[in-house]
């Protein structure tokens, strides 16, 4: 584990971003490039956040479970965010959804930048993925209303090819393929999968470099 991985990333923040290419790969076929066009004139702001924290050697972050029970999402695995409320920035937003979803107050967390923004079309949002880390492992209390269960994901788990794969995704009378990151029983795909593979590319060549 390179403990000087965040600063690494936050300096690679500052250059140009990826092209969209990278995350493409992710991309279900029935995006058709969607996720890469212009957002809609009526889309909403909305911010989410990937926190890199030591654990056991390793570089982890947490993806959140949604309960069965929300009217949207229902079940889906996330990166913890939501809608930037007016008034705040997307950074703040972020911060204040870690908060309110996992209980990881913001004063602790160092943030390093952002990666491409993201526009998805099934919801109409334009997402602004932020980057940051702890210099601990978190004592997470999860709002049960917003997280049915959290995994915590190593780094080294999304970098390795084995745990990369696809499946046959039904939606209504439509088929399509959806690449997607398997996390034991679980399966991390769509949006989410778009957002963690640009940081798996920027983290890559980092996180055993001294």
């Amino acid at each position: 584990m390179n403990s000087e991985l965040p600063q690494l990333l936050a300096r690679r923040l500052l250059e140009p971003l990826l092209d969209c290419a990278t995350r493409a790969r992710l991309a279900p076929t029935l995006s058709y490039g969607r996720h890469f066009g212009p957002p809609a004139h009526d889309a909403r702001n909305a911010a989410v956040i990937l926190l890199l924290y030591p654990q056991n050697g390793q570089w982890r972050l947490p993806l959140t479970v949604r309960p069965q029970t929300m009217l949207v999402h229902a079940g889906q695995i996330s990166l913890p965010g939501g809608v930037v409320e007016p008034g705040e920035s997307s950074r703040d937003a972020a911060l204040r959804e870690l908060d309110e979803e996992l209980g990881i107050s913001p004063r602790d967390v160092v943030v390093a930048g952002q990666l491409s923004p993201l526009y998805v079309f099934a919801s109409n949002f334009l997402v602004t993925p932020w980057v940051a880390s702890l210099a601990t492992s978190p004592h997470m209390r999860p709002n049960p209303e917003e997280v049915d269960e959290v995994l915590e994901v190593p780094l080294e788990h999304l970098v390795n090819p084995a745990n990369f794969g696809k499946h046959l995704h039904h939606y209504g009378e439509l088929s399509f393929t959806a690449p997607h990151f398997r996390f034991g029983e679980h399966v991390i795909w769509g949006a989410t999968s778009m957002i963690l593979s640009e940081l798996v590319a920027l983290a890559e060549p980092l996180r055993n470099d001294r």
